[in-house]
């Protein structure tokens, strides 16, 4: 068996070219310019080569990088979230007054879960960066098809999916206002979060999307969610 071919050498840097040289082969009035570049392009080129192998902790201070932090386990829970965020935005879908307000700002008539997750992905769209410490809160919206934190309900997901095409839509013609109530849906969770202070009940809330699960064609890798038993009313607030 014939050996590998040996590896190409590296590339070589040309040194800058000297003023006089470029100066003959360029008109006057664009010498001065390209000469300029031409050097610029040639010390990045050089600086690339020397800082490639560093990480960027070696010359950026720790404070320049944000950090997620991840956790070990795999599956959801309470301490992963916020608490009081995701029970601004369960309220806003559960409670019959913000849930009919929220429905006027995004011009849809929703039923309360769907409405749960427009409300994260308006979050996601519109929130600042802030918001985004406890990126496991957003996983309310649609589950994951792993089954944590509960199977993705497809009915759901094609029902958010119809509200945020109807809204692209009609701003491509003009009318804004629907893609805009995203916005103002945010806003409205927000001041919920700050006026109303709702903390939701992080066991009650898994027991019940997993025993909504299957009605909404809750799915994960290995199938469909099977119906259970439901437990009477819960309440999804401490």
């Amino acid at each position: 068996m014939k050996g590998l071919p040996p590896l190409s050498p590296a590339p070589q840097i040309p040194a800058p070219t000297s003023s006089a040289s470029l100066r003959t082969t360029l008109p006057l009035d664009q010498g001065e310019h390209f000469l300029h570049n031409h050097r610029a392009s040639v010390a990045s080129l050089r600086l690339l080569f020397t800082i490639t192998p560093e990480t960027p902790f070696g010359f950026l201070p720790e404070s320049a990088f944000a950090f997620t932090g991840i956790p070990r386990h795999h599956e959801v829970r309470a301490g992963n979230m916020n608490l009081k965020r995701l029970g601004a935005v369960l309220a806003v879908a559960y409670e019959r007054e913000l849930r009919d307000f929220a429905s006027l700002l995004l011009l849809e008539n929703l039923g309360p879960r769907t409405l749960q997750s427009l409300a994260l992905i308006a979050e996601v769209v519109h929130g600042a960066p802030t918001r985004f410490s406890d990126p496991a809160r957003f996983s309310f919206a649609h589950g994951g098809k792993d089954g944590h934190p509960f199977p993705v309900p497809l009915k759901t997901y094609d029902q958010s999916l119809s509200v945020l095409r109807r809204a692209l839509d009609q701003a491509k013609v003009g009318h804004s206002e629907k893609l805009e109530g995203f916005g103002r849906l945010d806003r409205f969770v927000r001041n919920v979060e700050k006026t109303h202070a709702p903390k939701a009940n992080f066991q009650a809330v898994m027991e019940h999307e997993q025993q909504i699960s299957a009605s909404l064609d809750g799915r994960t890798v290995l199938g469909k969610s099977t119906p259970q038993r439901a437990s009477g009313q819960m309440n999804l607030f401490e």
